[in-house]
């Protein structure tokens, strides 16, 4: 009985704060420097190549390839180029991943309740976008309006989540913050996903709040 209600309380944390990054570089207190080599090297490899830091074989080995390559990611991204892949640079590589798969996404067709590169609603391409760089999220967006830290309009960084009210009071709407005031979102209006301005006057009117989910 001890152990069932153990494993209940468990459950219903995790439920709660609505928010679990998957073990990986990211989410570890351990840095990932020269000589290392485990699974969490390749998974830094993997993702230094898909942003085009890294042209050689990928392994599970920090050598010297891979330090130049974070070296040359941290000076390209403002970052202190030590090599050495702490919290500061796994963050921006993972907001740098969920940025480039949400881009991937534009065009894809607009789908009321849609949760797939078939068809997403805009929550559902949120959802489905953190999902993929190892971040489960809730699903709704009034629900994704709980979560993570509340930040202010003026201090919006890529990866973060901007909320509007549009078909109903309170959050109905949400998109991905890129960059250059302009977010990405399941528009049900161009029926697909676009880039949008957040200075739009339709935006600028409706806009009710931010999220930071990559911290």
């Amino acid at each position: 009985m001890k152990k069932f209600i153990t494993v209940f309380t468990l459950l219903f944390i995790l439920a709660t704060v609505g928010v679990i990054a998957n073990a990986d570089y990211y989410s570890s207190y351990t840095p990932l420097k020269y000589g290392m080599q485990n699974a969490e090297v390749k998974n830094l490899e993997n993702d230094l190549k898909s942003l085009g830091y890294f042209s050689s074989t990928v392994s599970d080995f920090f050598g010297t390839v891979t330090k130049q390559s974070v070296i040359n990611y941290q000076r390209n991204n403002g970052l202190s180029a030590d090599g050495i892949v702490g919290h500061a640079t796994a963050r921006e590589i993972k907001i740098d991943r969920v940025v480039a798969r949400a881009k991937s996404y534009q065009g894809v067709p607009y789908v009321w309740g849609g949760t797939s590169p078939s068809g997403f609603d805009c929550s559902g391409f949120v959802h489905y976008t953190f999902l993929k760089n190892g971040i489960t999220i809730p699903r709704t967006t009034d629900a994704l309006y709980t979560v993570g830290k509340q930040i202010a309009k003026s201090i919006l960084k890529p990866g973060d989540l901007v909320f509007f009210t549009t078909y109903k009071p309170g959050p109905s709407h949400v998109g991905i913050y890129v960059g250059n005031k302009q977010f990405i979102h399941a528009s049900s209006g161009a029926g697909k996903i676009v880039l949008a301005h957040l200075d739009n006057s339709y935006f600028a009117s409706r806009y009710i709040g931010s999220r930071r989910i990559i911290r």
